[in-house]
């Protein structure tokens, strides 16, 4: 059996979270628990700390701290979690400077269900 993998969803939108957390956990992936949600980039720096998840689905425009920064904190973190994008911003110098701080994929909303799941086996390969 395979081992289950953690996960953590980003988003200041209930709706995106709830879809992302909805499509993670329905066995596509194999066995995935989603262990914690934020809704901005100062609440998922402490959810990080505390729940240590494997994998992170990310958006950058939050409240009170944005994707980006909170990626850089992300990083210093959990330099072993994988996170991926997931922003209605989509030009190419957002995409790549989400990377260059360290996400391992970005995605662009709005996405089909199966777009995102796509992308989330390619973060957990």
């Amino acid at each position: 059996m395979k081992r289950e993998r953690t996960f953590m969803v980003v988003d200041d939108s209930m709706v995106f979270r709830s879809r992302i957390a909805r499509l993670a956990t329905d066995g596509r992936l194999g066995p995935v628990r989603v262990v914690a949600y934020a809704g901005d980039g100062e609440q998922a720096l402490a959810m990080a700390r505390q729940y240590q998840p494997e994998f992170i689905t990310m958006d950058l425009t939050m409240p009170r701290m944005e994707g980006a920064e909170a990626l850089a904190g992300l990083r210093e973190l959990l330099p072993d979690a994988r996170v991926l994008v997931v922003s209605a911003l989509s030009d190419r110098a957002t995409a790549l400077k989400a990377l260059t701080r360290g996400a391992h994929g970005f995605l662009h909303k709005p996405f089909s269900d199966e777009q995102l799941i796509d992308a989330l086996r390619e973060l957990m390969a």
